[in-house]
């Protein structure tokens, strides 16, 4: 196989388990892998090259990995003020809705949120994709579709709830009145072996295709969310596919009075009981757990998933990030979604994760710095989504997923210290080339794949009957949200031994009466 690309007198970045770093140097690319990388690397290749970039003045280094994203929320970027998660879902996943979204408006905007990615140098994607009212091979195909022709490398799953609205939470069933009771019971749902069968269809026809980009992972969304069955279901494909396993925990403190009420143990030690806490899983967001919690998860080898401008923006608290890390629990970064995050940018939420601890860990020792933060937003992705070395790194034999970035932007100028400048200066507008598998798929913000600009378009276009489908979601919210908020503040009351948000609220339950 002759040469592919190589990347000529660039500022090398490795980010591996070396930290190796070049002044200059070249990166040789063979095929869809990283075949050398040191000083003039690429001269014995330049003639049998396909391509050859001056990266004279550019940084190269491992693309960003968003180890947590919803790309059916794509669509609804500042689209809602800041809610509770609880309240929040009532819009993003409304409980009564009956009719789903068009598989077009699906792929374009699937394509959206990756071209935006491509754009910022972040070059793989952890979909935990949610399908309203239900999924079904259409909505899954035309997801994995656009991720096949944007170029971005996508891991993504099939978020799915099996269990009636209000199960999902305490107190709720007999705040609801009866119409809305049996409204929730006669919602669309699927059965365990319906969605297993999907799980087949997207592990049959997508997992591996697109040169290796694409890939499948499992989700129970929630442990609270699912039955047994169909938890251990995905436990099993799980290891029989060697697959990530996408699972919510405790992200807010009503989910750990959930836990006390429903199962008398925190949530993550009726997964551990159940026998499926395993290396693994994926636990998103994990904010709302103890030291016995951590320990579970240390012992389990699982990862967890930080997205801090998504906790922000829902008020959920304050992941504890270095009691995890101190434990040996591995840790990467998400954007969540765009009605949570409001953008992609995942250079924002590890700006947001490192700064965000400086308010929470009093011991200034304890706050994050900018290696762990860019281990998170690389290496950690990777492992979370079961690539393991093989991605998030610089490294002869690694996927060439690469971002060049123009060290003559103001985010580096002067250069001080190039980690902390990428994680407190940098926003994504510094790069110049976004490489995926060894090819170019984004340069100078022009994607080369497909037509962004089209598909802006088409988007504005769909927007009109998506624009009705979302107010007749807020005007079932609005009907459903008082009960919503009576559980909230029930919640809010409950004494569960410890906080996690900042400081105490000026009211004696956390929120005003």
């Amino acid at each position: 196989m002759s040469t592919s690309l190589v990347i000529r007198n660039a500022r090398v970045l490795c980010l591996d388990a070396a930290d190796r770093e070049w002044p200059r140097a070249d990166i040789v690319i063979l095929g869809h892998r990283i075949a050398a990388i040191g000083p003039d690397a690429g001269l014995p290749h330049l003639a049998g090259a396909t391509r050859v970039i001056d990266a004279e003045g550019l940084l190269a280094m491992p693309g960003l990995i968003n180890a947590h994203f919803h790309s059916p929320g794509n669509l609804m970027k500042g689209s809602l003020d800041g809610l509770p998660l609880e309240l929040f879902m009532l819009h993003e996943v409304p409980p009564l809705a009956d009719g789903g979204d068009s598989e077009r408006l699906v792929y374009v905007r699937t394509a959206l949120g990756a071209l935006e990615m491509l754009q910022r140098g972040i070059t793989a994607v952890h979909d935990d994709a949610y399908h309203v009212p239900v999924a079904s091979k259409a909505s899954i195909d035309a997801i994995m579709q656009a991720y096949a022709d944007v170029g971005i490398r996508a891991t993504v799953a099939i978020d799915q709830p099996n269990v009636v609205e209000y199960e999902k939470y305490p107190f709720l069933a007999e705040l609801l009145t009866p119409a809305h009771r049996a409204a929730m019971d006669a919602a669309p749902r699927q059965s365990s072996l319906a969605l297993l069968s999907l799980y087949a269809h997207l592990i049959e026809k997508w997992h591996g295709k697109a040169d290796g980009r694409l890939r499948a992972a499992v989700s129970c969304s929630a442990p609270q969310r699912v039955t047994v069955d169909y938890f251990e279901g995905l436990s099993a494909l799980s290891r029989q596919h060697d697959l990530p396993f996408n699972i919510h925990i405790l992200e807010t403190k009503l989910q750990r009075v959930l836990g006390e009420d429903k199962y008398a143990k925190s949530l993550v030690r009726y997964v551990h009981d159940l026998g499926l806490l395993d290396a693994r899983m994926m636990i998103i967001h994990a904010i709302w757990i103890d030291s016995e919690d951590i320990r579970l998860i240390a012992g389990a080898g699982a990862s967890v998933a930080h997205n801090p401008v998504c906790n922000l923006r829902l008020g959920s608290g304050v992941m504890p990030w270095r009691q995890l890390r101190n434990a040996g629990v591995p840790l990467c970064i998400g954007t969540d979604e765009m009605n949570t995050d409001d953008t992609t940018n995942l250079w924002l939420a590890g700006k947001t994760a490192a700064l965000l601890q400086n308010i929470a860990e009093p011991d200034y020792l304890d706050w994050p710095r900018a290696p762990e933060i860019l281990h998170a937003m690389t290496a950690g992705g990777a492992r979370a989504m079961r690539y393991g070395d093989e991605l998030g790194q610089l490294r002869a034999g690694a996927l060439a997923d690469i971002s060049l970035l123009d060290l003559d932007t103001h985010a580096f100028t002067p250069l001080n210290d190039l980690r902390r400048q990428l994680v407190f200066c940098e926003d994504g507008s510094s790069v110049r080339t976004t490489i995926v598998n060894g090819e170019v798929v984004c340069e100078g913000g022009i994607a080369s794949k497909v037509n962004a600009k089209a598909l802006r378009a088409e988007a504005r276009a769909l927007m009109a009957d998506y624009s009705a489908n979302l107010q007749h979601a807020s005007s079932e919210a609005a009907q459903l949200a008082p009960a919503y908020r009576e559980m909230f503040l029930r919640a809010a009351q409950r004494d569960v031994g410890f906080s996690r948000h900042v400081s105490p609220h000026p009211h004696p339950t956390g929120v005003r009466q």
